[in-house]
């Protein structure tokens, strides 16, 4: 068992670079808006509580700031309203209800709550007759139908981010279900079985059962070669797997096959592996490419780096295909290493050799949907981990 220790200690001090970069792939957002929130609505009353001899006048401008926002979000929900009525029968079903919850907040009834309060404590507080309150409540429908008008509460960057992940509405989340449901779920439980067929015809040459996987490249930058021979010279082409041939959306016998690759180590040694890229990041590149998509390179990179922590985290999930493949997430080396991906994939296979033999000593320790160079996501064991906010 020290020796196995050693062995793997030994091994992740060579491949440990000496400058810790941070990750490529991003975490799920937490909570740290909210608590600077509240840190900061602590900030506000004790400055408040020094600063102010009474609270009424206070008072009196929270009342008048709460009022504006309840009507703010009430006239934003009419003039919504009145754009999608010409919408009733193609997007809403010919359903009023359904146009007007789509219109208004989903907490609506604490708007409604807020601002009859807030007119309440606000006629207490000021005193105003009916017209005067009259008034101030034109005034206040007046700014807030300037302010959108204006486009001064649309949402940052940040919050249409945060919204599309959390209702998992980017393009990269359907790419990844796309793939998974329509692709990955389909093969990887059957791939196993696809390997045994295979090394009875071809004199048991996979031998390591450990690499029994489909190695699915991932590079974030999404280019991506439809001959991997290109990409690395190290890399060539040698045979496929037996095909998998499914009835599929009114094509019988629809032909499913992976190929296997022979790659060339320094040490001049063939490695033999089951390899390919995932073809939704060619969609994301050529997304990019057309002026008619609107989706810049900053949106690629960004949906890219979704796609890998989406599709890692289907996988994760996935009874079925669990210890069927292995993501290779990387980033094009910034040097002209014309065999840096033919390394990623060796780095890879001897990471997966080890930990058969550490299994075999029985170190029984878990890994998780993602594998990737330590200079990507580092951690104290250099094995795989969850991309998580917990994770970290």
């Amino acid at each position: 068992m020290s020796g196995c220790v050693s062995l793997l200690q030994m091994s992740h001090e060579m491949e440990r670079p000496s400058v810790q970069t941070s990750p490529i792939i991003p975490k799920p957002r937490g909570r740290r808006a909210l608590y600077a929130t509240w840190g900061f609505i602590v900030l506000c009353i004790f400055a408040l509580y020094h600063m102010e001899k009474s609270w009424h006048h206070p008072a009196e401008y929270i009342t008048f700031y709460f009022a504006a926002l309840q009507i703010g979000a009430l006239l934003r929900g009419v003039c919504n309203f009145m754009e999608e009525i010409q919408h009733v029968q193609s997007r809403y079903r010919s359903s009023w209800w359904r146009v007007v919850v789509a219109c208004l907040s989903p907490s609506l009834h604490r708007h409604m709550l807020l601002l009859l309060i807030s007119v309440c404590a606000y006629m207490a507080l000021f005193g105003d007759t009916g017209l005067q309150l009259f008034l101030n409540l034109i005034l206040l429908c007046l700014c807030q139908l300037l302010s959108f008008a204006f486009g001064l509460q649309s949402p940052s960057a940040v919050e249409m981010s945060e919204i599309c992940e959390k209702n998992n509405r980017n393009v990269a989340h359907g790419l990844a279900w796309s793939y998974y449901v329509g692709y990955l779920k389909l093969v990887l439980p059957r791939l196993k079985d696809l390997i045994s067929e295979f090394n009875r015809a071809n004199n048991n040459l996979l031998k390591c059962k450990e690499t029994w996987k489909l190695h699915i490249l991932l590079p974030v930058s999404c280019e991506i070669y439809d001959d991997l021979q290109k990409a690395d010279s190290h890399i060539q082409y040698w045979k496929d797997l037996p095909a998998l041939q499914l009835d599929r959306a009114g094509t019988k016998w629809r032909s499913y096959k992976q190929s296997i690759y022979t790659i060339l180590g320094e040490d001049k040694k063939l490695n033999y592996c089951i390899v390919e890229y995932a073809p939704p990041l060619q969609s994301l590149y050529a997304m990019s490419q057309d002026e008619s998509a609107a989706f810049s390179r900053e949106d690629r990179l960004e949906q890219a780096q979704l796609f890998c922590r989406t599709l890692g985290e289907i996988l994760q999930h996935s009874k079925e295909c669990a210890g069927c493949y292995r993501l290779i997430v990387y980033e094009e080396s910034g040097d002209s290493d014309s065999h840096f991906l033919s390394k990623e994939i060796l780095r890879h296979i001897r990471q997966q050799h080890l930990e058969e033999y550490t299994m075999c000593e029985g170190n029984h320790e878990s890994t998780t949907f993602l594998s990737t160079e330590p200079n990507i996501l580092i951690s104290d064991s250099e094995l795989p981990r969850p991309l998580r906010s917990d994770g970290f």
